[in-house]
């Protein structure tokens, strides 16, 4: 009678641990797609989605060069959850075609994406709006 007792009050604990988690950590296959985010002249486009990781939220992500000229860039912007502060990422494709990025970003509270034409050296200009494709409990 005794070991039943222990083994419920066992998996209340348990259950409550998961609760206490959230979602995202109590599902490791949580995704978060975003897409068909474009440069303003048309030009550049990027998609992708937010998984959970192992040591938190990682962005991964395709970026289309279709014009051929100059660079196609991706910009992820996250706000840390511990400080506020906003960091910046950027990744670049300057060949026709699709290339690929990942980005582990931690337990960030939100996460933006834009899309802009530039150089080898740093985004210039026919960027898009900033995205918003993830947002902590929304």
């Amino acid at each position: 009678m005794r070991t039943g007792v222990r083994v419920l009050i066992g998996l209340t604990v348990a259950a409550a641990a998961l609760n206490l988690a959230g979602p995202a950590a109590a599902d490791p296959t949580t995704t978060w797609k975003w897409g068909g985010i474009h440069s303003t002249d048309g030009w550049a486009t990027a998609w992708g989605k937010v998984t959970v990781g192992q040591s938190g939220l990682v962005v991964h992500g395709k970026l289309d060069d279709s014009y051929g000229k100059g660079c196609s860039w991706a910009l992820i912007r996250h706000q840390n959850a511990r400080n506020g502060r906003w960091r910046t990422d950027g990744f670049y494709n300057c060949v026709t075609g699709t290339g690929t990025f990942r980005k582990d970003v931690g337990g960030p509270l939100q996460i933006k994406v834009q899309v802009c034409r530039g150089t080898a050296k740093r985004p210039v200009n026919k960027c898009s709006r900033w995205k918003t494709v993830y947002t902590q409990g929304g």
